[in-house]
């Protein structure tokens, strides 16, 4: 799949977790010391007027505004949404197991059109006009330039690879017929879904 604004089919989608010390702290996380990587499948992706639909075994979906950058010679930068099962991702951890099952769903990587990058940026989502989580990429625990050093000298970065960055604090759930918008930098780049059972 080609996401607007880019000329490579997408690869691997890196995500950062707990980037956002106050986040870590909502979640009652500690802050970590080096970036907490994880992935999610291609088949995550969900693109600007989709619909995002809950999966039936979760009863608790949250939202995770972040700012997602292209890996390639000239990096591009896009609104995502890192939906998260919290119900599931809870379970997981106190079994110790990966996180796939909760953020690896159809939709649950969702991202807007992609712009040349510019750092600082402004992230903000609202859920039915209200705002639920507004935050700066100037807050983040690891730089986006510590990401990128951290990815490709442990795993290694691909063009067309997507990194999500992590979440500022605000993190909560989204109902059935829910109207989820994301905007950077103010609409920037801009992604609006639908929420369904």
């Amino acid at each position: 799949m080609i996401l607007p604004g880019l000329s490579r089919p997408v690869g691997t989608i890196w995500c950062i977790g707990r980037n956002y010390a106050e986040h870590a702290k909502e979640l009652g996380s500690e802050i970590p010391a080096s970036p907490v990587v994880f992935l999610k499948p291609a088949s995550a992706l969900l693109l600007d007027g989709g619909i995002l639909r809950l999966p039936p075994d979760s009863r608790r979906v949250d939202h995770e505004v972040e700012l997602v950058v292209a890996a390639g010679g000239s990096l591009m930068m896009a609104v995502g949404i890192d939906f998260t099962a919290r119900d599931l991702q809870e379970a997981d951890k106190k079994k110790g197991l990966p996180w796939t099952s909760a953020k690896g769903r159809p939709g649950f990587a969702a991202v807007g059109n992609f712009v040349p990058l510019a750092l600082p940026s402004e992230l903000e989502l609202t859920v039915d006009g209200a705002v639920r989580q507004r935050g700066a990429t100037k807050d983040m625990i690891f730089s986006l330039e510590k990401i990128i050093d951290h990815l490709d000298r442990t795993y290694g970065l691909a063009e067309g690879d997507l990194i999500f960055t992590g979440t500022p604090a605000g993190v909560a759930p989204v109902a059935p017929g829910a109207r989820v918008e994301a905007l950077l930098n103010g609409g920037e780049s801009r992604l609006r879904l639908t929420v369904a059972a």
